[in-house]
Order: structure tokens, then sequence, then C-alpha cells
């Protein structure tokens, strides 16, 4: 232990990060900038080529930025495994999605377990920052490590630390949002404490890998429950008449005991959908029936569809049939400001639309070809032309970089689920 700590405080410890995705990629570059020679592990051989050659596939991260890291010989990829026989710590930072009968799917975490199981070398820090159920770490992940004889605290250390990036968030980044720690025991702990406070802020030290991991379920379950708390109000002011936005917008100017979420089309991305029900799952495993994150989740799910419910009652006013219509979707990705659509509500919205018989088409500076889920669509430009054409322009997702201002002027009809365009106009209809 002390080998290790002494060459974390020199920046001589060797790191190796498992995933080069939104977590994984922006994580070793701040290794590296603090100075730690840093190998990203990733088993897309494409992806690894083309971060080698600079090229980010994270809009958070610039490709002169990558470039730079990797030039200084601070950084760099591979899918050998066989690499981790010379690194001093190893972050596991992989995807853990939900299989289709909504239980957690470890099989990523398992993968990278017992890749770097095979080369683990004695006195090794292992970190493992993929949200998932508590007691994983070691529930799932340490039985892996000590087989063969391997002892914790003797020949390796093991903590969970969940990652916590909000991607295109400007103000908290990798570097300064404070990072939560739990050991598989307390001597892995404090290691992981030296390590990420050489890149992080603040540190906070949890009693257990169990604690860290329940902290994670329990910061997203909070946003998935307020925001189905909000999609619910939108859809009561909808039908009394009132104005769900004015209202949150007052309600807000509370200074105590409130704080504002906002109604959409649904919830995307790779956390707020999934990580509740990994909770509800393990719940269930103690006995246990956790109704109200489970009714959030329901609340939130039912977004999309009523996005499209209201489509046709907007395009029934004017007499027009959703089947045939043109629908214009802008920004199919699940929030504003990144390139990525897993989970997006807009996918689903586009899925149904399309069932229905509508013409779809989307709009997204960020994804010039959306391919998934039996969908396979070209960005379409955003002219006045094109607008004009479109029986009904639906936002989904609200891109900094769009012109709202040209949006409500060229297009016929306008049903803006995020509130992004703020002129009072008749053909503006929010959620």
């Amino acid at each position: 232990m002390k080998k290790l700590r002494k060459k974390i405080e020199l920046k001589k410890a060797k790191v190796g990060v498992i995933g080069l995705g939104y977590v994984g990629l922006p994580l070793a570059l701040e290794f590296a900038k603090a100075g730690f020679r840093v190998v990203g592990i990733d088993v897309d051989s494409a992806k690894v080529k083309s971060v080698n050659m600079g090229h980010s596939h994270i809009t958070d991260i610039a490709d002169e930025e990558l470039s730079d890291i990797i030039k200084k010989k601070r950084f760099r990829a591979t899918a050998d495994y066989g690499t981790i026989a010379n690194l001093d710590v190893v972050i596991i930072c992989v995807p853990t999605p939900l299989r289709k009968t909504k239980e957690p799917d470890l099989s990523y975490i398992i993968d990278a377990s017992e890749g770097l199981a095979k080369h683990l070398r004695r006195g090794t820090l292992v970190s493992l920052e993929s949200t998932t159920y508590p007691g994983t770490t070691e529930e799932a992940v340490l039985p892996i490590l000590v087989k063969g004889g391997r002892r914790l605290d003797k020949d390796f250390f093991l903590v969970f630390s969940p990652e916590r990036i909000d991607p295109s968030n400007k103000q908290y980044t990798t570097a300064t949002i404070p990072k939560v720690i739990g050991g598989a025991s307390s001597k892995s702990a404090v290691l992981a404490k030296a390590l990420y406070e050489k890149i992080i802020s603040r540190v906070i030290v949890v009693s257990s890998a169990k604690t860290a991991e329940m902290v994670k379920l329990l910061e997203n379950s909070f946003r998935s429950i307020n925001i189905a708390l909000a999609n619910e109000l939108a859809l009561i002011c909808y039908r009394m008449g009132v104005d769900v936005w004015e209202v949150i917008d007052a309600a807000k100017t509370k200074p105590f005991g409130y704080m504002p979420f906002y109604p959409g089309p649904g919830l995307g991305g790779h956390c707020i959908p999934i990580d509740p029900l990994y909770l509800t799952w393990k719940a269930r495993m103690e006995g246990l029936e956790p109704r109200f994150i489970e009714l959030a989740s329901q609340v939130n799910a039912y977004m999309p569809q009523y996005v499209v419910e209201r489509i046709t009652e907007i395009l029934g006013e004017r007499k027009k049939p959703l089947k045939g219509s043109k629908i214009l979707i802008l920004g199919v990705t699940y929030k504003k400001d990144v390139n990525d659509t897993r989970e997006s509500p807009a996918v689903e919205v586009l899925k149904i639309l399309k069932e229905k018989g509508a013409v779809v088409s989307y709009h997204d500076p960020y994804v010039p070809h959306l391919k998934t889920d039996g969908l396979s669509l070209h960005c379409v430009p955003l002219t006045p032309a094109a607008l004009k054409k479109e029986d009904c322009v639906v936002i989904i997702t609200d891109h900094t970089n769009v012109d709202y201002t040209r949006v409500a002027k060229g297009a016929r009809i306008i049903f803006d689920t995020r509130n992004a365009i703020k002129l009072k106009d008749k053909k503006v209809i929010k959620l």
C-alpha cells in the first residue's frame, strides 16, 4: 500500500481506464493532464484507432485537446487487456444497461473485471465507476478479483466511485464535480482518495462501497421522481388551461423549500431512465416493493405517447389527420448540446408517429444520420422552405445552436415540449 501511495503522490502511478465513452475518456484525459501516464482500454477497435488519431467522439472534448495529450505521450488507447499487467491503477467505466426484462445487465462489468483479473499485478488499485445496484462491487467484482488466491488489501485494492458527469455542462466538469468514494476496505478508500484528489477538487469518502453505490441511485431517483411530478403537473395544467411553464417560473421565486424541475417529452440518456430501475430491482430482492420510484418511471415513460397524442390533437383541430401529415422533429439527442441518442424520447416519438402513418423527418445539428430501433433517417436542413412544407414542427431537444426565432417565423405550427420559444404566438403550442 505504501509503495502505491508514494507512486500516486509523485504521479508516477500508471493509470488505466476501461471504457472510453462519455465517462472514461474525459476521466482519462484529466489524469493525463495532471501528469499521469494513462492508457485507455476499449473493446471497440475502431474507437481505439480514432482516439489514437486525435479524433474525439465526445462533444465535451475537442480534437485539439485530445491530440495535444497524445502528442505529449501522456495518453494512448488500446484494445489489448494485456497492458493491465503494467498498470498501478485500473478504473472501470463501462455501460450498465437494462435487459428487456428491466433487470440489470452486468455483462459489461463482468467482462471488464474478468479481463483485468487475468493480468492484474500485485498491489493494483481497482475502481468501479459504472452505475449499478448496491452490492455489485462486493458481490460481483470482488469474487472475480480474488480468484486464484488473491487477497484484498494484500494483492489488490478495490473501491466504488460513482461517475457524476453531466455531458455539455460547462460549469460542472469531471474535475469540479465532487467525487464520492466507498472502499471494499478502509485501505482501498485511503488509496483511492489520494488518487482522485490529484484531479478532482473535492473527494468525499463514505463508509462502504455499497453506500457509494446507493448515493448514485439516490441522486438519479431524486431527479426521476421530481421530473415525473413536473410531467404530471404539465398534464393537469393543460387540462385546466394553465401554463405550466409560468407556474414553475413563479414557484421558483420562493427562496427555500423548492427547486425547479421541468416537464418534457420523456427521459433519455444513460442514467435517469435506467438507474432508478436498478434500485427497484435490488429492493425486490430484499422483499420490498418500491412503488414510489416505479410510479415515477411509469409517468416519465408515458410522455412520448402523450406527445404523439397532443400532435394528433393539434393537427385534428386544423382538420388534418395524423396519417399522411408531415412531422419534423427538432432535436433527437436525449439532452441539448450532446450527440448521444441513447434512450432519447425523440426516437420513441418518431417510432410511434411512423407506425401511425405520419411522414417523419428530423433536424439535429449533432446527429447527421439517425439509425436505431428500425429507424433510418438523415438530418434535413432547417431552411424556411423546408419548414413551410411541414404540417407540424415538434421541438423535442432544445439545442442552444438552433435559431428558434427563424423556426417560429418559418413553421406553420409548432409543438414546443421544452419551452424553447419564449415569444407569444398562436402557432406556438406548449407542452
